[in-house]
């Protein structure tokens, strides 16, 4: 398995440099450039990859626009500017965009502090993870038609951003955390009180995933130690879930997933099912992994267009196809076939996408850096486990 491991780590490519973001609409060359990646001996991520990734949330973080509001306008009076009703995260595009924009900050400021982007990311974090402008926040929830806000996508980045902050041993990192505190209790109120009336999960590849937002709520409520919260995810996982078998992955990918249903459902369940019970639902779940089947889930999905902002979200399925085949084969006994199948995919699909998180278009650069931080985090967890 050693071996193992060094082969999977020499596969994956990281982004080195930055690259500045254009506006929206605006086409790079279709080549990525050779002075933007390069061959990594390890799986780690370095301080170069790191100053990459943060200097793209930098660059969008308090950017305003472009802008896409998920905002329903009670009356004229209701016309008002992204930063004027989200004074945290007003930037990146879109409010969930600018939510883990600041996830990736707050990361890589934990696992690099010495970076030469740490200032600025720190100035940036102080300016918008403010009481006042986490209470503006929560006042916007409370106004009429904010019921869907964000549901639930941004609500599991929230969570998620929050969970990183609590868990952060770091003297700013604490008073954020307090800071952003009535914000995460406001959405982890939300969560516990809409999965319950949701009968159904909602199986997408694409912002609404069920599956998905369990995952990150699980990680929120061990954090802040929410047991009534894990509660309500765990039943609600293992109602929606645990019967499930054949999984349709040959279907995957959609033209515009950036996640994968089946995967995004495994890597849920994974956090909810002792190892031998989910030794078993997995090999029911997706009997052809351990035969390297279906192609279709196992191969990089390919990216004809990077300056369409849907077209893109293939990059990003790339990415969190390798966190949750990373997650998932951590999960597997040592000698499972399916275990090997996901790891050695896991890498082809960081290799063929990490090298394009930076492409010279805003459309994929305002959020890419996010899944490929997050994907290299699981990819290092499982190689260091394995070690």
């Amino acid at each position: 398995m050693r071996s193992l491991i060094v082969a999977f780590a020499a596969l994956l490519v990281v982004v080195s440099s930055p690259v500045p973001p254009r506006a929206m609409g605006r086409r790079a060359s279709a080549e990525p450039r050779e002075s933007a990646a390069r061959l990594d001996a390890s799986p780690r991520l370095s301080p170069a990859v790191a100053s990459s990734f943060a200097g793209l949330a930098l660059a969008c973080v308090a950017k305003e626009f472009p802008n896409k509001p998920d905002h329903v306008m009670n009356d004229g009076g209701d016309i008002r500017s992204p930063r004027t009703m989200h004074p945290v995260f007003y930037g990146c595009y879109d409010w969930h965009s600018s939510v883990h924009g600041h996830w990736l900050l707050v990361r890589v400021l934990d696992l690099f502090p010495g970076i030469p982007e740490a200032p600025a990311i720190r100035a940036a974090l102080d300016a918008n993870l403010t009481p006042e402008n986490v209470a503006a926040e929560v006042a916007y929830l409370g106004e009429p038609n904010r019921k869907s806000f964000e549901r639930t996508y941004g609500w599991a980045w929230l969570l998620k951003l929050s969970a990183e902050l609590q868990r952060w041993d770091d003297p700013d990192g604490r008073r954020w955390a307090a800071a952003l505190q009535p914000l995460a209790r406001a959405i982890a109120a939300r969560t516990a009180e809409f999965l319950p009336r949701q009968t159904y999960p909602i199986r997408t590849g694409v912002h609404p995933n069920t599956a998905f937002a369990l995952a990150f709520a699980l990680d929120y409520a061990d954090a802040a130690g929410d047991s009534a919260l894990r509660e309500v995810l765990v039943e609600r996982s293992v109602t929606y879930y645990a019967k499930d078998v054949d999984c349709p992955a040959a279907w995957e990918p959609g033209g515009e997933d950036f996640f994968s249903p089946c995967l995004m459902e495994a890597d849920l369940m994974r956090r909810v099912l002792d190892a031998a019970a989910f030794t078993e639902w997995f090999r029911d779940f997706l009997p052809g992994v351990a035969r390297r089947e279906p192609a279709a889930l196992l191969s990089p999905a390919v990216v004809a267009d990077r300056s369409d902002p849907k077209i893109v979200h293939l990059d990003g399925l790339n990415l969190s196809r390798a966190w949750c085949m990373s997650g998932i084969a951590s999960a597997l006994p040592a000698d499972d076939p399916a275990r090997r199948a996901l790891i050695e995919s896991a890498a082809r699909h960081a290799r063929e996408t990490l090298v394009h998180v930076a492409s010279g278009n805003y459309e994929g650069e305002h959020w890419l850096a996010t899944f490929a931080l997050y994907a290299l985090c699981e990819l290092e967890r499982l190689g260091v486990a394995e070690k």
